[in-house]
């Protein structure tokens, strides 16, 4: 069941000032992780307070940083509930299931996954200092 629309639209708008895409459809995030389609960062937002206090706030930070992926694409769960089970189930079956989350892909294989447990247990600030060390390791896209 999802969360009415009107609720999430802020939320939704957390990521979108950081140049966050959405992918509301398991055919969007078919295409944002399609074959040859590079380094892909994938947030799986959420409601939660971790979400709102932690991780939005961090990926904002992390997306500041010189090197980043060269597409960052999000899914809401709880409101784009088809393309967060596709996601889930085709691109992140070997993870538990976790919102929020972010994972890190490369041509559409993930390279890198930070479960909800690590940002919980984080500051915003942290959590932004370890997606910066994921884009170094994973990244290599200088801008």
């Amino acid at each position: 069941m999802a969360y009415p629309e009107m609720l999430l639209i802020p939320m939704r708008e957390d990521l979108a000032r950081f140049g966050v895409e959405e992918t509301r459809t398991p055919e969007q995030v078919d295409q944002m992780l399609a074959p040859g389609s590079g380094t892909v960062m994938m947030v799986t937002n959420s409601v939660c307070g971790c979400a709102a206090g932690k991780a939005r706030p961090a990926i904002g930070m992390a997306l500041q940083h010189t090197v980043r992926p060269e597409k960052a694409a999000s899914v809401f769960a709880g409101g784009d509930v088809e393309a967060v089970a596709h996601l889930r189930s085709k691109y992140l079956a070997d993870y538990p299931v976790s919102s929020p989350s972010v994972a890190i892909f490369q041509d559409g294989k993930p390279v890198y996954h930070m479960h909800r447990m690590q940002i919980e247990s984080s500051t915003a600030a942290q959590v932004a200092a370890e997606l910066k060390t994921a884009f170094d390791k994973y990244c290599g896209v200088s801008r």
